[in-house]
């Protein structure tokens, strides 16, 4: 590991101490090595002048939850530095307490929660003082021999501090076996199972006496032989199986659950190690994992059902093992999976949730490896990560982030999606907290749709190879496919029937029908493993009430709801549900050009405003209402629904 300090981005930041205490925090953030989506925590000590003209020490330490990688001055919690220090001479103090005290000796109270580390921090005679959860040192005292083995590298140069738990029980154990410490001897205090601190009165120096501490853990590794051990194996692919155990979960965990599944070569090495269900399941990393991942992995194989019931049963068991006073037992549900054969799956109702889980899962494996190889992997006892995993001030952690919605955790595909009612809907449905993929086959879908959870992908519909590409891309990235908007389609120009092109008359019944029954076709494996599936066809009023020289369009569309119709006869057994949308006279998409609007209003021997809106209601209706009306048939509103064809026209006479 090497330092990442920079003089040049330094510079600007050397006489303002709590810049420069951002700066550096970031530098531990951008290593994974070291902490992880909101592990580890930094302080800084001040002095500063009060309103009063008094001069106090403030301690201002990273908030709690907050992320090194990106935190910003307003992530630090300025704490009364004396108020933290005398907190450590109480015999006892609870948690609620603690808090309590520290927010009450806050300067801003529009700050984050103070770090539950913020008492050791204190403690400390030093101004900068950083905390991490290094895996190569977390791996050493992992390991049977791990404290003799820090010995072995470090000598008398850290101080080893056997397991607490964080809050104010370590920090009064830590307080006491530094009496009389010869500071000038110590570079850093080694915490077993949770992690490493290293001070000084220089930022960089305490950065990189960090970086210096886990580089020497490393280099053990490499000496040793036990640092590239990782085994390495090409996965398999089993899609509808992926989306199987993705339902699954979702069942067990009570909501839709998105599914990242790694297939790295590592990964599916470890995957595929012979004594995985042992290694596997002895604990995290650092209880500090536990939180998200919970305490071991699911391990599946050839019946998710039976494997999910049993780690759901197992995890019970686990809680009554352990419960003290009131406790209540968390969702059962497993939060990641090793999965033989073709490596690990993460679960979380949001994407950026299923994603730290694969990255604590990738750090965890390598580091199950590397123990084993240097003596025998042996973390934290069960009863312990227990506690951190019901301390109520790691949960907190992860209730700021919650947040509920129709779509939470589903996936939705949304075809014709470059523009118009696919480009509304497809946002509609990310807004409400959907995982998106939004095809097209203009290329510029890729740049409307380019987030991780809102992605856009080029296919041609015509093309039965590329829309089962597309539908399989679906599932890999997801995990599996419950909402299906089947929308593409042209509006070719107007031709009576004696004068029809047959080229023009194909290509209708091609893109605006047969494209349809593809798409469907290509998706119904993992519709019938979704969750609460819905698929929802756009098709046109042109069905009731066709008009004169669009033949082409209107046949193709009555094709498409006589499809929907026998769709919702043939897959209500398997809980699918299938509706019609009608929209009409929907201006804002790209079916409708100035030249076909000014013909279609000419027809009518109206202006074009007039056209637009002759409709009963006199409204023009947009993509966006088309989105939400969808978004409506696609949730708990038309949860006991089939078959239906709804229309949304502003009123039109000829249907009605």
């Amino acid at each position: 590991m090497d330092s990442l300090w920079n003089d040049q981005e330094a510079k600007d930041f050397l006489n303002d101490p709590l810049q420069l205490r951002v700066y550096t925090s970031r530098l531990l953030g951008r290593e994974s090595a070291l902490v992880l989506h909101g592990g580890g925590n930094t302080s800084v000590k001040i002095k500063e002048c009060n309103l009063f003209g008094d001069t106090e020490e403030i301690l201002y330490i990273k908030g709690s939850g907050c992320d090194l990688a990106t935190i910003e001055l307003d992530g630090f919690a300025p704490v009364k530095l004396e108020v933290l220090q005398r907190m450590v001479d109480l015999e006892q103090l609870s948690d609620a307490d603690m808090l309590t005290t520290q927010r009450t000796a806050m300067l801003n109270p529009y700050a984050p929660n103070p770090s539950v580390e913020s008492i050791m921090h204190a403690i400390l005679p030093f101004k900068y003082v950083d905390h991490t959860h290094a895996d190569a040192v977390l791996t050493l005292n992992n390991t049977k021999h791990g404290e003799s083995l820090i010995h072995d590298i470090y000598g008398d140069r850290v101080i080893i501090v056997p397991y607490v738990k964080p809050g104010f029980v370590l920090a009064k154990k830590v307080h006491q076996m530094i009496q009389n410490v010869d500071w000038a001897e110590i570079e850093g205090i080694i915490l077993m199972h949770h992690g490493i601190f290293t001070f000084a009165d220089d930022a960089r120096d305490s950065y990189e006496r960090m970086v210096y501490l886990a580089s020497k853990a490393e280099a053990y590794f490499f000496k040793e032989g036990a640092w590239d051990v990782g085994a390495s194996a090409e996965a398999g692919e089993d899609l509808p199986k992926l989306a199987l155990l993705r339902k699954e979960i979702s069942k067990a965990h009570g909501a839709p659950v998105l599914a990242r599944w790694d297939n790295r070569p590592e990964v599916c090495g470890f995957a595929n190690l012979p004594n995985l269900a042992s290694v596997a399941c002895r604990g995290p990393l650092t209880p500090d994992h536990v939180i998200r991942s919970k305490h071991i992995p699911l391990l599946t194989g050839e019946n998710p059902e039976e494997d999910v019931a049993q780690y759901v049963q197992d995890y019970r068991e686990y809680f009554e093992r352990h419960k003290t006073g009131s406790l209540t037992c968390l969702n059962p549900a497993p939060l990641w999976a090793i999965w033989p054969g073709y490596g690990s799956v993460a679960f979380g109702t949001e994407l950026s949730a299923a994603t730290i889980i694969t990255d604590i899962a990738w750090h965890s494996m390598l580091a199950i490896q590397r123990g084993e190889a240097l003596g025998g992997w042996q973390p934290l006892a069960e009863k312990e990560i227990f506690e951190v995993e019901y301390w109520k001030l790691e949960q907190a952690k992860l209730k700021k982030d919650y947040r509920k919605s129709d779509f939470q955790g589903k996936i939705a595909l949304v075809t014709g999606a470059a523009n118009g009612i696919g480009e509304a809907t497809a946002k509609a449905l990310h807004a409400q907290g959907a995982a998106v993929v939004a095809l097209d086959i203009n290329p510029q879908v890729k740049e409307i749709f380019n987030q991780a959870d809102q992605v856009g992908m080029i296919c041609d519909l015509m093309n039965f190879e590329a829309v089962k590409e597309a539908v399989d891309s679906t599932v890999r990235l997801f995990g599996g496919l419950d909402i299906l908007i089947s929308n593409a389609g042209i509006f070719p120009k107007s031709m009576r029937i004696e004068e029809m092109d047959q080229s023009l008359w194909n290509r209708s019944i091609d893109i605006n029908l047969s494209s349809h029954q593809r798409l469907l076709q290509s998706c119904l494996p993992y519709l019938k493993k979704g969750i609460d599936p819905s698929v929802i066809f756009i098709a046109s009023k042109n069905v009731a009430a066709p008009g004169p020289g669009a033949s082409a369009y209107s046949v193709a569309k009555a094709g498409v709801t006589q499809l929907a119709r026998v769709a919702a006869l043939e897959l209500g057994p398997s809980g699918i549900r299938v509706n019609i949308i009608h929209p009409d006279a929907v201006f804002d998409t790209a079916l409708w050009t100035e030249e076909i609007l000014t013909a279609r209003a000419k027809h009518y021997k109206m202006t074009v405003q007039e056209y637009k809106t002759k409709n009963l209601l006199r409204v023009e209706i947009s993509s966006k209402d088309i989105a939400n009306l969808a978004c409506v048939m696609a949730g708990p509103v038309f949860a006991k629904t089939t078959g239906a064809q709804v229309p949304i026209d502003g009123g039109n006479d000829r249907v009605i």
